[in-house]
């Protein structure tokens, strides 16, 4: 979380998501390739190569490559290896969540296999011993994001329930909280973040407040209705938190006519960085 909360004050808040659909890339771009495999393996090299000095981290979800089988993994691998060529940091959004002895297999593939990345996305509805694995690897400069606060419609259905006095949301924070307050870095944060939307404003100052030392990995700007506004209350001085675009930031270049893709994408990520600076 250091090195991110570094790069977050050297270039900026944007995360940029690959989370690639094959029916994402420009038809006349796919034609120049002999497989889908390739065509969109260089789809994301352009996208890493126009946008590496203006976002602070690249996220790279799984399931967009998962649903291609084996030759989609090994596209989703060659991305990350790409960015971290790139020296990048990246963050493989993969959302597990499992038993203890499975968890720890998660953690091993993601964090040291062939898909291994600088941090993952976690689900902790299992409780604390779905999370815990993952975090043996915190003293070897990896950390994860905890969804907590989430963008989608409808996380209300559980995450804003009672559960006693709080919400499912905080029980969440709880439950980690003693984990968390072990490990502070030299910003103020623990290798445990959180995912919170930006769709979340108008809860956003307390979900900041409560969960002051848990780095922000925030989902929901553009595509999903969220803007620069929603994120000021989500941040603390102008940083803790990252802000993802994977579809406003891939397909810019269909609201332009035509289809330099990489060209459109920097476009999106410099407006979009300058759009949450101006706001800050």
């Amino acid at each position: 979380m250091d090195r991110l909360y570094e790069a977050v004050e050297k270039k900026g808040h944007v995360c940029v998501g690959l989370d690639t659909s094959v029916d994402y890339i420009p038809e006349g771009f796919k034609k120049k390739f002999s497989s889908v495999y390739d065509a969109l393996f260089e789809f994301n090299k352009k996208i890493i190569d126009a946008t590496e000095d203006v976002a602070a981290c690249f996220k790279v979800q799984i399931a967009y490559y998962e649903a291609l089988g084996i030759e989609g993994l090994k596209v989703y691998k060659k991305t990350i290896e790409y960015a971290k060529e790139k020296e990048a940091i990246v963050i493989g959004d993969i959302k597990r969540s499992d038993i203890a002895d499975t968890a720890r297999m998660y953690a091993r593939a993601h964090f040291e296999g062939d898909f291994k990345v600088d941090l993952v996305t976690l689900n902790p509805y299992m409780g604390v011993d779905s999370i815990t694995p993952f975090l043996e690897y915190t003293d070897k400069d990896k950390g994860v994001f905890v969804l907590i606060k989430t963008s989608n419609p409808s996380s209300k259905d559980l995450q804003l329930l009672y559960a006693g006095e709080n919400r499912v949301y905080e029980r969440v924070y709880d439950m980690l909280r003693s984990l968390i307050e072990k490990s502070i870095g030299e910003y103020g944060y623990s290798p445990i973040g959180a995912v919170v939307g930006c769709t979340n404003s108008d809860e956003a100052g307390h979900i900041r407040k409560r969960l002051k030392n848990m780095f922000f990995l925030i989902p929901g700007y553009g595509a999903q209705g969220g803007g620069a506004k929603d994120i000021k209350n989500l941040l603390i001085d102008k940083n803790g938190g990252v802000v993802n675009s994977s579809r406003g930031i891939l397909l810019a270049y269909r609201k332009h006519g035509d289809e330099r893709f990489e060209l459109h994408a920097r476009e999106e990520a410099l407006k979009m960085r300058e759009e949450i600076l101006n706001e800050l």
